[in-house]
């Protein structure tokens, strides 16, 4: 059975950088690649990233096996640890209410 989660991280990144990349870069650690056909492998998730001042706040939703929350949160922190941008903090967030049919979709797969 799986169950929603979320993570929030904080990103230094230049101005013209890509925001998408992030993103990416968590589908690759997730998936095995960043262009893949449904469904994820190990944790179906959507990653929303804004511009917060200088900042990029990234926001990870997904649905995994609660026995896996925390390989998939280690994989999310591994794949922000990139030389294109600075990592300033991660950590587990909150499904918000406004996230629930979407957290359930991710949960069916």
């Amino acid at each position: 059975m799986t169950q929603s989660y979320a993570h929030d991280a904080v990103l230094r990144m230049e101005p013209d950088a890509d925001v998408g990349a992030p993103g990416a870069a968590v589908t690759t650690a997730l998936c095995g690649h960043w262009q893949h056909e449904p469904p994820c492998p190990l944790a179906p998730h959507h990653t929303r990233a804004e511009h917060d001042g200088d900042a990029v706040r990234l926001h990870v939703l997904f649905a995994t096996a609660p026995e896996r929350e925390d390989e998939v949160r280690r994989r999310i922190e591994a794949a922000l640890d990139d030389p294109r941008w600075r990592l300033l903090s991660a950590a587990p967030g909150v499904v918000a209410p406004a996230e629930a049919a979407h957290a359930a979709r991710l949960a069916q797969g």
